[in-house]
């Protein structure tokens, strides 16, 4: 037997010399300027366009809970505690809304936490990663999860939390926000907008300097401070004559000097940041509005890729963690396992699902009273029955897309067929 090493000893390698890690997270934007996750999702567009992305996609996709009857079968419980719990996770909170949540908390913070609260029944509650505090000695587990507020703080044993983390190369027990990889390219979208405001205000005016020749009359001091006032009040800011031509005196000259917006080139900045981000998620381009190459094809394939591709390993790793976390304070977790229901998501348009089902089943596959309740009309006499074509025959063809028969053939069939109706 192999597995003789225990945890004891592998911890006892290593531990760290404070017994918790630091709350939040800042990013440097500017000399003097540091902002935490929470509002560079607030201020940066580019980065609440990709998280909102995720977490609204993974969001909108409902969490089943199967039991594993054997290799190829299984059966879905809607009646599951785990299934209740996560349909409600408390009072006041949808499942909708936990799930976006608890995605834009992996996606900002790379970590997710949920307190299993006693409401009256169990349930979910979130709790913000910018308050919470693990403590643990050792690199592989977190013993206690330490919440602060207001009022101070409280802590808790780590079995009543739900914790989701990303891969941290330093630290196993917390994760390592996107945030901290985009730092770079985050500062430079806040120094570029940052200019662009003042460009604005300033604004989409003139900017430049004036040049006096060396011939003009002597400028005094006074003189010097009068046109400097009257140029501030009345070209500059919200003056009256902002934008206008400018009256200049004694043979000055006005010399331009000021970036022009194609020379900024803001329309590409803004593009190639938000290219950034969704590429720190491993989002496809045109699914975050970026339509530079794209096409109807590329599109709709990446569509259909979305949630097997870039969503996917979300998926999977949320409902493990669930299992593995969640799962066994339920009696009845013996071969449970949840789901994310992809259906919906995978199956394609009504066409698409139409020409499947009835090239499987050889036949039409829906009733004419079922088509009309499609379309919001009432049902008629005799539309509860399949209308089966008279080139559609048991034993026959299998699907009216099969290659027909020989034509003398199907007019022998077609002969005996109308002799029987006679």
């Amino acid at each position: 037997m192999p597995f003789v090493i225990s945890q004891g000893v592998l911890a006892s390698v290593h531990q760290y010399q404070t017994a918790t890690i630091p709350l939040g997270g800042s990013v440097t934007l500017a000399d003097g300027l540091a902002q935490d996750y929470a509002t560079i999702w607030k201020t940066q567009p580019q980065v609440r366009t990709v998280v909102s992305f995720l977490a609204r996609n993974i969001a909108q996709l409902g969490i089943h809970v199967y039991r594993r009857m054997s290799d190829v079968d299984r059966v879905r419980i809607s009646d599951h505690p785990v299934a209740a719990l996560l349909a409600r996770p408390n009072g006041f909170t949808t499942r909708y809304r936990l799930i976006e949540a608890l995605v834009s908390d992996l996606a900002i913070y790379d970590n997710a936490l949920l307190a299993k609260a006693n409401l009256g029944s169990p349930g979910l509650v979130r709790l913000d990663p910018r308050f919470v505090t693990p403590i643990s000695a050792n690199q592989f587990t977190v013993e206690t999860y330490r919440y602060r507020g207001t009022t101070g703080h409280r802590d808790i044993p780590a079995e009543q939390i739900v914790h989701f983390r990303g891969y941290n190369p330093t630290d196993n027990r917390w994760g390592c926000s996107p945030m901290e990889t985009l730092r770079r390219t985050l500062s430079e979208e806040y120094q570029a907008s940052q200019y662009r405001e003042q460009l604005w205000r300033n604004g989409a005016r003139l900017m430049g300097y004036l040049k006096r020749p060396l011939d003009a009359p002597e400028w005094g001091e006074p003189a010097r401070e009068r046109f400097r006032r009257s140029w501030q009040a009345q070209y500059t800011g919200t003056g009256g004559k902002a934008g206008g031509t400018p009256i200049l005196e004694d043979g000055m000259d006005f010399v331009p000097a000021s970036v022009t917006p194609e020379a900024a080139q803001y329309i590409e900045a803004r593009k190639l940041t938000r290219e950034e981000v969704a590429s720190a998620y491993h989002i496809p381009l045109p699914m975050v509005g970026i339509l530079d190459h794209a096409t109807y094809s590329n599109i709709q394939e990446q569509h259909r890729n979305l949630y097997q591709d870039t969503l996917g390993p979300w998926l999977t790793m949320i409902t493990e963690e669930l299992q593995l976390q969640l799962l066994p304070d339920f009696e009845d977790s013996q071969d449970i396992y949840l789901e994310f229901n992809l259906g919906e998501k995978l199956r394609g348009s009504f066409e698409e699902q139409a020409v499947q089902l009835q090239t499987a089943t050889g036949a039409p596959w829906m009733t004419r009273n079922e088509a009309r309740a499609r379309v919001n009309l009432p049902q008629v006499d005799g539309g509860d029955e399949l209308v089966t074509p008279l080139n559609v025959l048991i034993g026959g063809q299998a699907s009216p897309t099969d290659t027909a028969p020989e034509p003398k053939a199907t007019r022998d069939r077609t002969l005996k067929l109308l002799e029987g109706l006679a």
